[in-house]
């Protein structure tokens, strides 16, 4: 059975309401694997003893079934609720940016993830730059950072990686998994790989391959980073780097991120000067002022070798061939006792509606049971970051009832 539903409204917010913070929580670290039994990655490279970083929010059940994976999006982290002040190692990129929960208004006591009947966990992506093994992180033998030298990773990687942390917790199937954006892409990697490890499967604002659009807005910010002399080949100073580089390929990636008419709407009329930012043209316009804002706040809280690997995994996500698959109704063929529930937001221009509309088809003719809803709202594609009310009632119905 599929099926499309529409969420949005002034309506929607009074009906939902939104439960408790988890409040204070803490990043736990943990490390699997060695030189003998190492990780093997889809580039042919191996890691010996990794680390992900993870934090967890209410309590697992005696019979380990109601687990919830959640995966992040490009910079988020795992820190996905409650309030984070430290994560040890990660130093001054976790600033104050990060110590809200990237996802609080939703994962919660009472909440739309309710933490009450759950068990959440979230780790950092394996390549990240906040705990978990990468090119910031220190070499198993305990000697330099990794840097230009942390290989290529893929988003089947990334769920392999987090595949050993669900085994450390004793949870053979999942409830479900949710991931919104390059999340809903490792989401849709592990349902079709190992599709025996889930039984719930929320995709939001993502899609089943690199689109056209992405791939150049991607390579643009590959190169903004590259082509800073900062970079030096990905072997700069921790600390330092392509400032310059990673603020630019910010600005290319966030009018996407955002609707123009919400831009527009935050840049709030005013040209604030930046220092060093006094060249021939100057910043003239609001609009600019607030592009310029968000993409200096990325490089504060962000590596920009981390950030390199993100986008080359993004590059090279390949579902049907990660999954040994042909066709797309022959790689969801195996996932026919799943069910779907995927979000669509109109506004979005990095993961369009036409990508979710894909997806569903694909799973229509596998004959797996999908909704999809469509989010209407004026905030583009972070929409699913900051307004629980469009996405609550319809999530929280389908984990608590499926």
């Amino acid at each position: 059975m599929t099926g499309s539903e529409n969420a949005g409204g002034a309506g929607d917010a009074a009906q939902h309401t939104l439960g408790r913070s988890v409040g204070p929580v803490e990043t736990r670290f943990f490390t699997f694997g060695s030189a003998r039994d190492p990780l093997l990655l889809r580039s042919g490279e191996s890691l010996g003893a990794t680390t992900l970083a993870y934090e967890t929010y209410g309590t697992l059940s005696p019979a380990r079934d109601n687990a919830i994976l959640v995966f992040h999006a490009l910079t988020g982290s795992q820190h996905a609720a409650g309030w984070n002040p430290a994560v040890p190692g990660v130093g001054e990129r976790w600033n104050e940016e990060c110590h809200a929960g990237w996802w609080d208004l939703f994962v919660g006591p009472g909440g739309v993830v309710d933490t009450d009947r759950f068990f959440v966990l979230c780790a950092n992506y394996l390549g990240g730059c906040y705990g978990s093994s990468g090119p910031a992180s220190l070499r198993p033998d305990g000697g330099a950072p990794w840097g230009a030298d942390f290989p290529r990773v893929a988003f089947a990687d990334m769920v392999d990686a987090q595949l050993r942390l669900l085994d450390h917790f004793g949870i053979e199937r999942l409830h479900a998994v949710v991931g919104a954006s390059t999340g809903g892409m490792a989401c849709l990697s592990l349902a079709t790989r190992h599709p025996q490890r889930v039984d719930l499967v929320v995709p939001i604002a993502s899609g089943l391959e690199t689109t056209p659009l992405q791939r150049v807005q991607n390579f643009e910010q590959i190169l903004a980073i590259q082509s800073d002399p900062e970079f030096r080949g990905g072997r700069y100073p921790l600390g330092g780097g392509p400032r310059r580089g990673l603020t630019l390929a910010r600005m290319i990636s966030h009018k996407l991120f955002v609707s123009l008419r919400d831009m527009e709407h935050r840049s709030s009329g005013v040209v604030v000067p930046v220092a060093g930012e006094d060249g021939w043209y100057g910043v003239r316009h609001p609009l600019e002022s607030y592009m310029l804002h968000q993409g200096l706040k990325l490089p504060r809280r962000f590596d920009a070798n981390s950030y390199l690997r993100i986008l080359d995994a993004w590059q090279t996500f390949d579902l049907l061939g990660e999954g040994g698959a042909s066709a797309f109704g022959e790689l969801f063929a195996r996932c026919r006792r799943q069910r779907y529930l995927q979000f669509t937001i109109d506004s979005d221009m990095c993961f369009a509606p036409e990508e979710q509309l894909r997806l569903e088809l694909a799973l229509e003719e596998a004959g797996i049971e999908n909704v999809r809803v469509t989010v209407h709202s004026t905030k583009g594609h972070d929409s699913f970051l900051v307004e629980p009310h469009l996405y609550g009632p319809q999530l929280k119905f389908f984990l608590e009832e499926g």
